[in-house]
């Protein structure tokens, strides 16, 4: 006889290949609109002659954006109390970066980065600094495009992008969007995590000096991941000014967090495709340089097997 719990057990089993079908429909769909809109066998053309110099000169900056985000993880955790060792906060990192790459979401690597890491001081304080890790990222990243979009927006042409009235417009909807974003989660902290994560994100990222420390590590993540995306545009034939970089390649980057994609693929091509004309570029040339830089850090993230094949299983 059946049971129900079998029953359920079954049912959920079957909606796993549905759930991962939604994930991987929308970059295929999205990459398949970018072939016909962007020009895809002229973005092909120009990936194919793609430098080799400074794809790999991208590689490098990946690869020391890792060391550095898997050093300001270590760091993190030590200001809430779990020792973690720099050289295994490295391998752990490498390992989240290749298991996010290969699933959905983008965030199941740093999940069980922070479940490998609970026989020190817990579930509660290993997933605090892993959140708070990503989130000092993204805070850099997200400061760095608002400045940026309203320097764009408050002084047409000042930044010299081919920015008009409809974009000026569409850069003052997405200040407005970001600013919302940000109240609805200080208001979210201030209702439900006020006190847990907030004490956490002051004790890592601000008190006794912790600004200090963690500043430098920002700017120069910050630094390494805009030059690897800029490294994979000159790869594919475009020259972006100083300006550009500042206000388009962080726009595409964020595109990357959008969760219902496998590590921001399609939405990431969608945004530079839709970004490089304001530069001067074609849509090609944006849908050539996300693809490269897209190949570029999963290639970065094949490390990961190696800590993966001499990784030693924890204790339980």
């Amino acid at each position: 006889m059946t049971t129900p719990a079998f029953k359920l057990e079954r049912r959920e089993r079957g909606r796993v290949p549905l759930k991962l079908l939604l994930r991987l429909l929308p970059p295929v769909v999205i990459i398949g609109l970018l072939w016909s809109l962007a020009d895809g066998p002229s973005a092909i053309a120009l990936l194919a002659d793609a430098n080799w110099g400074y794809l790999f000169l991208a590689f490098i900056a990946v690869n020391l954006q890792t060391i550095a985000s898997a050093w300001r993880w270590h760091r993190v955790a030590a200001r809430l109390g779990q020792d973690i060792q720099a050289g295994h906060a490295v391998a752990e990192y490498y390992l989240s970066q290749l298991v996010n790459q290969s699933l959905p979401g983008g965030v199941l690597g740093d999940a069980a980065r922070a479940v490998r890491a609970r026989h020190q001081s817990g579930l509660g304080t290993a997933a605090m600094a892993v959140i708070i890790e990503r989130l000092a990222g993204q805070i850099a990243m997200f400061s760095l495009l608002v400045l940026a979009l309203a320097w764009a927006v408050l002084t047409p042409g000042g930044l010299g992008l081919s920015i008009g009235t409809s974009e000026a417009v569409v850069g003052a909807l997405v200040l407005l969007a970001l600013a919302g974003l940000g109240l609805a989660v200080v208001h979210l902290a201030r209702r439900n995590w006020r006190q847990r994560l907030g004490h956490s994100v002051t004790t890592a990222l601000f008190a006794r000096g912790a600004w200090i420390e963690q500043l430098p590590i920002a700017g120069v993540i910050l630094a390494l991941n805009l030059s690897s995306f800029t490294l994979c545009a000159l790869a594919t034939g475009t020259t972006l000014s100083a300006e550009g970089i500042l206000v388009l390649v962080p726009l595409i980057l964020c595109a990357m967090l959008i969760p219902a994609t496998v590590a921001g693929w399609g939405f990431r091509e969608g945004a530079a495709a839709a970004l490089f004309p304001l530069a001067g570029a074609t849509a090609a040339a944006g849908f050539a340089a996300s693809l490269a830089f897209g190949f570029v850090i999963l290639a970065a993230s094949l490390p990961g097997l190696f800590f993966l094949l001499r990784q030693r299983p924890n204790p339980v």
